[in-house]
Protein backbone atom coordinates (compact mmCIF):
# COMPACT_ATOMS: atom_id res chain seq x y z
CA UNK A 1 0.00 0.00 0.00
CA UNK A 2 1.44 3.72 -0.74
CA UNK A 3 -0.26 4.82 2.11
CA UNK A 4 -1.07 3.82 5.69
CA UNK A 5 -4.17 5.28 6.90
CA UNK A 6 -4.19 3.97 10.27
CA UNK A 7 -0.56 5.35 10.83
CA UNK A 8 -1.71 8.64 9.28
CA UNK A 9 -4.55 8.68 11.64
CA UNK A 10 -2.29 8.22 14.77
CA UNK A 11 -1.08 11.89 14.03
CA UNK A 12 -4.23 13.30 14.25
CA UNK A 13 -4.72 12.98 17.74
CA UNK A 14 -8.37 11.25 17.59
CA UNK A 15 -9.33 10.47 21.30
CA UNK A 16 -12.30 7.70 22.21
CA UNK A 17 -15.76 9.26 21.53
CA UNK A 18 -14.52 12.42 19.26
CA UNK A 19 -16.95 12.72 15.80
CA UNK A 20 -15.43 12.55 12.39
CA UNK A 21 -16.06 13.76 9.00
CA UNK A 22 -13.94 11.46 5.98
CA UNK A 23 -14.49 14.20 3.40
CA UNK A 24 -14.04 11.83 -0.14
CA UNK A 25 -14.15 8.86 1.90
CA UNK A 26 -13.85 6.80 -1.44
CA UNK A 27 -13.24 3.13 -0.55
CA UNK A 28 -13.31 4.03 3.07
CA UNK A 29 -9.59 3.15 4.62
CA UNK A 30 -9.48 5.92 6.65
CA UNK A 31 -13.39 6.03 7.70
CA UNK A 32 -12.27 2.49 9.11
CA UNK A 33 -9.33 3.48 10.94
CA UNK A 34 -10.78 6.48 12.29
CA UNK A 35 -13.54 4.61 13.72
CA UNK A 36 -10.68 2.25 15.64
CA UNK A 37 -9.67 5.36 17.13
CA UNK A 38 -12.55 7.35 18.03
CA UNK A 39 -13.78 3.77 19.73
CA UNK A 40 -17.37 2.55 20.03
CA UNK A 41 -18.59 5.74 21.71
CA UNK A 42 -16.97 8.01 18.51
CA UNK A 43 -18.65 8.89 15.50
CA UNK A 44 -17.28 8.66 11.86
CA UNK A 45 -19.18 10.75 8.78
CA UNK A 46 -17.80 9.01 5.79
CA UNK A 47 -19.23 11.06 3.17
CA UNK A 48 -18.83 10.58 -0.71
CA UNK A 49 -20.97 11.45 -3.69
CA UNK A 50 -21.03 7.95 -5.25
CA UNK A 51 -23.63 6.06 -3.46
CA UNK A 52 -21.58 2.59 -4.79
CA UNK A 53 -18.40 3.50 -3.00
CA UNK A 54 -20.90 4.11 0.24
CA UNK A 55 -22.87 1.01 -0.16
CA UNK A 56 -19.28 -1.24 -0.47
CA UNK A 57 -18.35 1.20 3.20
CA UNK A 58 -21.24 0.22 4.76
CA UNK A 59 -20.82 -3.63 4.19
CA UNK A 60 -16.97 -4.04 4.99
CA UNK A 61 -17.98 -2.23 7.95
CA UNK A 62 -20.07 -4.36 8.93
CA UNK A 63 -18.47 -7.26 8.20
CA UNK A 64 -15.42 -5.81 10.52
CA UNK A 65 -18.03 -5.50 13.10
CA UNK A 66 -17.38 -1.63 13.53
CA UNK A 67 -20.27 0.12 13.92
CA UNK A 68 -19.59 3.17 14.77
CA UNK A 69 -19.73 4.18 10.71
CA UNK A 70 -22.62 6.50 9.17
CA UNK A 71 -22.65 6.65 5.84
CA UNK A 72 -23.62 10.49 4.13
CA UNK A 73 -23.93 10.87 0.86
CA UNK A 74 -22.95 14.21 0.06
CA UNK A 75 -21.36 16.81 -2.33
CA UNK A 76 -18.57 18.50 -0.85
CA UNK A 77 -18.03 20.37 -4.22
CA UNK A 78 -21.44 22.73 -3.38
CA UNK A 79 -22.01 25.01 -0.31
CA UNK A 80 -24.25 23.35 2.08
CA UNK A 81 -23.51 20.22 0.35
CA UNK A 82 -22.71 18.01 3.39
CA UNK A 83 -26.30 17.08 5.27
CA UNK A 84 -24.24 17.91 8.10
CA UNK A 85 -25.13 21.08 10.67
CA UNK A 86 -22.17 23.13 11.13
CA UNK A 87 -19.50 22.92 14.40
CA UNK A 88 -20.37 19.14 14.90
CA UNK A 89 -17.47 17.37 14.60
CA UNK A 90 -14.10 17.35 16.20
CA UNK A 91 -11.41 16.51 12.91
CA UNK A 92 -12.10 15.96 9.75
CA UNK A 93 -9.91 13.89 7.17
CA UNK A 94 -9.71 15.23 3.37
CA UNK A 95 -7.65 12.55 1.71
CA UNK A 96 -6.60 11.30 -2.07
CA UNK A 97 -9.29 13.58 -3.27
CA UNK A 98 -7.90 17.35 -3.70
CA UNK A 99 -6.14 16.31 -6.71
CA UNK A 100 -9.32 15.41 -8.78
CA UNK A 101 -11.76 18.04 -7.31
CA UNK A 102 -12.48 20.90 -9.97
CA UNK A 103 -13.88 23.02 -6.91
CA UNK A 104 -10.93 22.92 -4.30
CA UNK A 105 -12.13 26.24 -2.33
CA UNK A 106 -15.90 24.76 -1.52
CA UNK A 107 -14.08 21.40 -0.22
CA UNK A 108 -12.31 23.44 1.92
CA UNK A 109 -14.85 25.47 3.27
CA UNK A 110 -17.66 22.60 3.81
CA UNK A 111 -14.84 20.77 5.55
CA UNK A 112 -14.59 23.87 7.64
CA UNK A 113 -18.18 24.76 8.27
CA UNK A 114 -18.76 21.04 9.60
CA UNK A 115 -15.66 21.26 12.19
CA UNK A 116 -15.73 22.81 16.04
CA UNK A 117 -13.72 25.24 16.46
CA UNK A 118 -10.09 24.18 17.09
CA UNK A 119 -10.68 21.29 14.90
CA UNK A 120 -8.52 19.82 13.03
CA UNK A 121 -8.04 18.03 9.39
CA UNK A 122 -5.55 15.62 8.08
CA UNK A 123 -4.95 16.51 4.83
CA UNK A 124 -3.25 13.51 3.24
CA UNK A 125 -2.28 13.89 -1.43
CA UNK A 126 0.20 12.28 -3.73
CA UNK A 127 3.21 14.26 -3.84
CA UNK A 128 4.06 12.78 -7.00
CA UNK A 129 2.36 10.03 -10.12
CA UNK A 130 4.26 6.60 -9.84
CA UNK A 131 4.09 4.83 -12.39
CA UNK A 132 0.18 5.15 -13.81
CA UNK A 133 -0.94 5.23 -9.95
CA UNK A 134 -1.12 8.35 -9.05
CA UNK A 135 -3.09 11.48 -10.72
CA UNK A 136 -1.49 12.88 -13.91
CA UNK A 137 1.42 15.04 -13.51
CA UNK A 138 -0.47 18.38 -13.66
CA UNK A 139 -3.07 17.42 -11.08
CA UNK A 140 -0.50 17.08 -8.40
CA UNK A 141 -0.73 19.65 -5.57
CA UNK A 142 1.90 20.47 -4.41
CA UNK A 143 2.57 21.22 -0.16
CA UNK A 144 2.75 24.59 -0.62
CA UNK A 145 -0.15 25.34 -2.82
CA UNK A 146 -1.86 23.06 0.04
CA UNK A 147 -1.20 25.25 2.70
CA UNK A 148 -2.05 27.93 0.37
CA UNK A 149 -5.85 26.78 -0.43
CA UNK A 150 -6.25 25.64 3.42
CA UNK A 151 -4.71 29.24 4.76
CA UNK A 152 -7.07 31.09 2.41
CA UNK A 153 -9.89 29.60 3.79
CA UNK A 154 -8.61 30.45 7.42
CA UNK A 155 -7.05 27.38 8.44
CA UNK A 156 -3.96 27.68 10.74
CA UNK A 157 -0.78 25.07 9.51
CA UNK A 158 0.18 23.03 12.07
CA UNK A 159 2.62 20.34 10.44
CA UNK A 160 3.52 18.38 7.67
CA UNK A 161 4.23 14.72 8.61
CA UNK A 162 5.25 11.90 5.95
CA UNK A 163 2.03 10.07 5.00
CA UNK A 164 4.07 7.27 2.77
CA UNK A 165 6.01 6.50 -0.03
CA UNK A 166 4.44 8.62 -2.61
CA UNK A 167 1.86 11.06 -0.53
CA UNK A 168 2.23 13.58 1.93
CA UNK A 169 0.34 15.01 4.80
CA UNK A 170 -0.43 18.19 7.12
CA UNK A 171 -2.58 18.56 9.36
CA UNK A 172 -4.42 22.03 10.12
CA UNK A 173 -6.65 23.65 12.59
CA UNK A 174 -9.78 25.66 12.82
CA UNK A 175 -9.34 28.80 14.39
Amino acid sequence: MFSDPEQNILQLGLMPGMSVADVGAGSGFYSIAAAKAVGEKGKVYAIDVQKDLLSRLKKEAGRLRIHNIEVVWGNAEKPQGIPLRENMIDAAVVANILFHTPDRETLIYETKRLLKPNGRVLFVEWVDSFGGMGPQPEYIISPDKAKSLFEQAGFVFERRMGAGAHHYGIIFSKK
